[in-house]
């Protein structure tokens, strides 16, 4: 059985850092696209990032470039969403997800296997 599976998340204060982690098991990153989303609460879930499993394109939301990085280690089978300078409005609960498109980052339906998520809090 395939599985992702997120950790990292936690209680942080506005400007702090977390790392997310998404870990596969049942099958191998390396060659997979893959995205991160998050869903705050009363909102529809929302693209954050996504990569090729080239490693040729990276793809941000606006609300998070420049504070956020997508990266993985295929060698882990393990991607991670490292995110800096945290903000309260980035509260959310964060997917991380198997694409079946090369591109269409950000297109929620083109994700095909997802994580049970994990649980940010950034207090002002």
């Amino acid at each position: 059985q395939v599985r992702l599976v997120e950790s990292g998340g936690g209680l942080v204060q506005a400007g702090e850092s977390l790392r997310l982690s998404c870990a596969a098991s049942g099958r191998t990153l390396s060659t997979a696209n893959m995205g991160w989303f998050r869903q705050a609460p009363g909102k529809e879930r929302e693209f954050v990032a996504g990569d090729q499993w080239s490693g040729d394109n990276r793809s941000y939301a606006d609300s998070v470039k420049g504070r956020f990085t997508i990266s993985r280690n295929n060698a882990k089978d393990t991607m991670y969403l490292q995110m800096n300078s945290l903000r309260p409005e980035d509260k959310a609960v964060y997917y991380c997800a198997v694409r079946g498109h090369a591109t269409s980052f950000d297109r929620e339906s083109a994700y095909i296997l997802w994580g049970q998520g994990t649980q940010v809090t950034v207090s002002s």
